[in-house]
């Protein structure tokens, strides 16, 4: 079982910028696809960004351009840059990691971005 942790959460201004990182207890090679959701107040967990084991990005319309998702196989870690944040990128985000048939979820950090 994989295990996740993630971290780098915090408050920022609206404009400023955020790195999460997601490392895993194991190596993230042969892992499909890992990636980050996140949930805002009050609403349903809703996809952020993902990579695959080829290195393939997709991104949520409303964060394109402004995320930017990658992964470090030798540290077992991926990484979320967040820059030109809004307060509505206000939420708890989590990092997923897929194996067929499974997900694995961590625990979320919680982002706030203030006006």
């Amino acid at each position: 079982q994989v295990q996740l942790v993630e971290s780098g959460g915090g408050l920022v201004q609206a404009g400023g910028s955020l790195r999460l990182s997601c490392a895993a207890s194991e190596s993230i090679f042969s892992i499909n696809f890992m990636g980050w959701y996140r949930q805002p107040p009050g609403k349903q967990r809703e996809l952020v960004a993902t990579i695959t084991r080829g290195g393939m990005l997709n991104y949520a319309n409303s964060v394109k351009g402004r995320f930017t998702i990658s992964r470090d196989n030798a540290k077992n870690t991926v990484y979320l840059q967040m820059n030109s944040l809004k307060p509505e990128d206000t939420a708890a985000y989590y990092c997923i990691a897929n194996r067929p048939g499974m997900n694995y979820w961590g625990n979320g950090t919680l982002v706030t971005v203030s006006s």
